[in-house]
């Protein structure tokens, strides 16, 4: 990160900027005349809860309104250029090459059809600043700059061949093909996993300082915007709460709000333990096709009413596991078994009994549910399947359920677009809840949530926890939340369980190797924690 003395002049300016969205028929101001300044070389992390307008407030600053939304009044100068008055025709020519955005979902923002050196040389190629093989050339000293594996070959893969944490960072290289004087880094990293996110995060930081790039990093992790930012400007209702530098912000906030926001993962349920299993998955190998072995010998138990969080990098096996526990991927080897009888491998041999006690809930509320349906219809549709409630007594059932969320009535006749992120989160949870299961395997569930929305989500799960005697799967990479949620811990490795045990056991040293690296990955609200660990790493 840069000091003041080593900030160039300033390249963006941002005044007083208005900018409205429509929903429910009619525009309703989203941005409340925020300023922004950012100079050459400098780093802007955003912060605030979901809806704060910080995605909103990013692509403004490309003179870029995203569908459902209008930039109403304000001045945008980006090195002298008017971008609020330019007409999109020249913006588009800033646009991936001297200004570039990098998105929360790699995965969403590459063409399958279409090689990883063609995406990341495109844009470059385009704008005419470099022709195709110099572009490539440079591709190649960009990936391996990034530290991705094989940078002479890698590029010639399709999306679907890399992992999430090296799309990502194909993405990043794919950002600074044309040497942009701008990057939007939107949540870059909160898919990752925690080891996978600390190369991210060195690999982006790296580029940014090699090529002077100023940056604007929204995320809602403040341990990682503490990483990245020279300040950080906080943001509410779409309006800004405070900015500061960093050091100073994460010392010394001065608004209540921000306070609340860097006291808010206080949460640690105390652990409990139980002889009473509802779920044993015993010596169980699963593979993709006839040749990729995924998991190797994987035993797990789970104790009734109790939270066992599974832990590791992307590709360890966690949802790989989840998939054999559903059927939808049925094993080669080894069974598992539900209050002690064998459950048929392949989901379609399961009986809707079978179904109905062992419930999902996914990583993106948004891909979950169906826009189309109304919050009634996506919480009825368990109801009648399995319960065969219907009419009268399934509204009332509905109600009831949304009460048990949190939510009230209206939100019946809501669309998943007309909800924010945790709102949907609650949803997905009531659709679970409404087949009345016993196991509910959360899958990620909080990973895209901001602080104070994912505190609030994790406080309804165990409270429900209680209530209802629920056991869940859940699989995260978030320590914080482990320690938050869980009774017991699976650690797993390359398709293996290398460590399981009660949290206690599993958090107290010594660690066995794998178990350290986790730990020693997961960032601190620390602005110096990530050139620590990299100087312990080395030396």
């Amino acid at each position: 990160m840069s000091t003041d003395s080593e900030k160039g002049d300033i390249l963006l300016e941002m005044r007083d900027i208005r900018i409205d969205g429509f929903s429910d028929e009619r525009w309703h101001e989203i941005i409340k005349g925020v300023d922004l300044t950012l100079h050459r070389g400098e780093v802007l992390g955003l912060i605030g809860e979901s809806g704060a307008g910080k995605s909103t407030l990013g692509k403004a600053a490309m003179g870029f309104a995203q569908p459902g939304c209008k930039i109403k009044s304000g001045s945008i100068m980006f090195d002298g250029l008017d971008l609020a008055s330019m007409p999109e025709k020249e913006k588009r020519k800033l646009w991936g090459s001297r200004m570039a955005y990098v998105a929360q979902s790699a995965a969403a923002s590459f063409n399958p059809a279409h090689r990883l050196i063609d995406q990341t040389v495109e844009a470059t190629v385009g704008h005419d600043i470099n022709p195709t093989e110099a572009a490539k050339q440079d591709a190649v000293q960009l990936y391996e700059s990034l530290q991705l594996p094989d940078p002479d070959t890698i590029g010639e893969r399709y999306p679907h061949q890399v992992s999430g944490g090296q799309l990502q960072r194909v993405m990043t290289a794919m950002a600074m093909s044309p040497r942009p004087d701008l990057i939007i880094f939107d949540e870059p990293t909160t898919a990752l996993d925690v080891t996978t996110q600390v190369e991210v995060l060195v690999a982006m930081r790296d580029i940014v300082d090699r090529f002077n790039t100023a940056a604007i990093y929204i995320t809602h992790d403040l341990a990682v915007v503490a990483q990245m930012a020279d300040k950080i400007k906080v943001l509410r209702y779409g309006e800004e709460v405070e900015e500061a530098e960093t050091r100073k912000m994460l010392s010394k906030p001065e608004a209540e709000y921000t306070k609340s926001l860097w006291s808010v993962r206080s949460l640690e349920k105390p652990e409990e333990t139980s002889d009473d299993t509802v779920l044993s998955i015993k010596n169980v190998d699963a593979a993709y096709g006839n040749s990729i072995k995924v998991l190797h010998d994987v035993s797990i138990n789970l104790p009734r009413g109790k939270t066992v969080a599974v832990v590791g990098e992307s590709g360890s096996g966690k949802s790989t596991t989840a998939r054999v526990i559903t059927g939808l991927l049925p094993p080669i080897g080894g069974t598992v078994e539900f209050n002690g009888e064998p459950l048929p491998a392949a989901l379609k041999q399961r009986s809707k009994e079978q179904l109905r006690k062992i419930q999902m809930i996914y990583q993106m509320a948004d891909t979950a549910m169906n826009p189309r349906q109304t919050v009634a219809d996506i919480i009825g549709r368990p109801l009648e399947f399995y319960h065969g409630i219907k009419g009268a007594a399934r509204d009332k059932r509905v109600a009831e359920l949304l009460d048990m969320i949190e939510l009230d009535n209206t939100f019946l006749d809501r669309f998943p677009g007309e909800m924010s992120g945790g709102q949907k989160q609650r949803i997905c949870i009531a659709r679970a809840l409404a087949a009345e299961p016993e196991i509910i395997i959360c899958d990620e569930v909080t990973s895209a949530l901001d602080q104070i929305v994912q505190e609030g989500i994790l406080r309804l799960l165990l409270r429900l926890q209680k209530e209802f005697n629920i056991t869940y799967l859940f699989i995260t990479h978030d320590i914080a939340v482990v320690k938050a949620i869980s009774d017991e811990i699976v650690v797993m490795n390359q398709g293996e369980v290398v460590e399981q045990g009660l949290k206690s056991e599993i958090f107290a040293p010594p660690y066995p190797d794998y178990t350290k690296l986790l730990l020693s990955s997961v960032p601190e609200m620390d602005p110096d924690w990530l050139d620590q660990l990299l100087a312990e790493r080395e030396g």
